[in-house]
């Protein structure tokens, strides 16, 4: 073998040594007892959580994770649904990883690692909202999010919630979209505890009224509050004044909100530009070799249609009505998802350089124990290159490799 192949070698050893070290596999419990209450998963099955019990003074906080997964918005969809993980609690695995804001490390997650910490499995298909009556007679399908997600909250009040000091819900994509709805909701579950705030992790979904595919955008969130029966969920404040299906989007929701809500995302989210944005610019193979990877192989038009969307982003993030409670933290590489992966939560070396000079793990604790009011927004338009290489990154190495 070869010194590089040498080099690359112990480098992975040294990476599946970590992998055991720091991190964890939870349990995943299910709540048999919620399937009398109606909260279900699409096919029928019972709900399920993840828990990591917290220590020490950290014994008395807790931070609760919701899954995401997309969303379902037809009878066909949700079937499909329903033979995967993401719709039926026996296709979950029988643990999970905890790694990022989850991990039991210190080093890693100084400000989290010994509190309570939760991960939320999604089943449900409506980002924790559904709330049907009546189960499909033709797919035996049933829509409820809502109470899936109330559910949960009663068992892990019995199990001490309910004596909380600090108190985050968190989520990522679809769960991050049910943690900006359920974030109100879920403060007023909790009267006595001295801190609630809400993170959202890539949920800020644009419906962006001046980029192409807005119809589509729209059209999709309109079936999927048809089908499980949010327009009684969602916020009047938002349903008196628009359309129920437009009130999916945070855009319109946001300033409503009046828990301590942080905003992380990307200005280049994947998901988004990938599955809502460029699939309605010429379709799927005319961006396939732009969008797979970290968009080096796009030409020069596609490269001002991306900046158009990431204008699109920034703006609408900045015309938010202003909260001095609101913490933000966006930034230009093209990723989707951050707080569960440790290059998005600690060891992401360029997002550190470019934005105050902080890991997303350090602006959200600055934010979330008011060190610093954390508005940052990277002031470039240029896609930046954040993936990780474990390889080539000097300061990832060393965030690896310190610990």
């Amino acid at each position: 073998m070869d010194y590089q192949g040498l080099r690359v070698f112990s480098h992975l050893i040294i990476f599946m040594l970590l992998k055991v070290v720091f991190g964890a596999r939870v349990n995943v419990t299910l709540i048999p007892s919620a399937v009398s209450e109606g909260a279900v998963c699409l096919d029928g099955s019972p709900p399920g959580y993840a828990m990591d019990q917290g220590s020490g003074y950290g014994s008395y906080n807790w931070l609760i994770y919701l899954q995401g997964g997309a969303w379902c918005d037809s009878p066909a969809d949700c079937y499909g649904r329903s033979n995967t993980s993401l719709g039926s609690s026996s296709k979950f695995s029988s643990t999970i990883f905890f790694d990022g804001i989850l991990d039991q490390n210190r080093t890693f997650n100084p400000d989290f690692y010994n509190w309570n910490r939760v991960h939320l499995m999604y089943c449900d298909g409506s980002s924790f909202l559904g709330d049907v009556d009546e189960v499909d007679p033709e797919t035996n399908l049933h829509y409820r999010g809502s109470r899936i997600f109330n559910a949960v909250m009663d068992e892990l009040l019995a199990k001490g919630l309910d004596y909380a000091k600090n108190v985050i819900l968190s989520g990522g994509s679809a769960g991050g979209l049910a943690t900006i709805l359920h974030c109100d909701g879920f403060r007023w579950l909790l009267p006595d505890a001295q801190r609630v705030k809400c993170i959202s992790d890539s949920g800020f979904f644009l419906q962006a009224v001046d980029l192409p595919g807005v119809e589509e955008r729209e059209d999709f969130f309109a079936r999927v509050v048809e089908l499980h029966g949010l327009e009684k969920i969602l916020p009047v404040t938002c349903t008196s004044r628009l359309n129920p299906g437009l009130c999916l989007f945070p855009e319109n929701l946001v300033g409503d909100i009046d828990t301590p809500l942080f905003l992380l995302e990307s200005s280049y989210d994947q998901y988004q530009i990938t599955e809502q944005y460029t699939l309605y610019i010429g379709g799927r193979d005319a961006w396939k070799s732009c969008v797979n990877g970290s968009l080096t192989f796009c030409n020069s038009t596609q490269l001002e249609i991306l900046e158009n969307f990431h204008d699109t982003f920034v703006q609408t993030l900045q015309d938010l009505d202003y909260s001095t409670s609101r913490g933000m933290f966006v930034h230009n590489c093209y990723r989707h998802g951050h707080v569960l992966q440790k290059d998005g939560w600690k060891c992401s070396s360029l997002v550190r350089n470019v934005l105050q000079n902080k890991t997303i793990g350090d602006a959200v604790a600055d934010w979330y124990f008011d060190r610093n009011d954390v508005k940052y927004i990277d002031a470039g338009s240029a896609i930046r290159n954040c993936s990780s290489n474990l390889h080539g990154n000097m300061f990832e190495r060393k965030c690896i490799e310190c610990m």
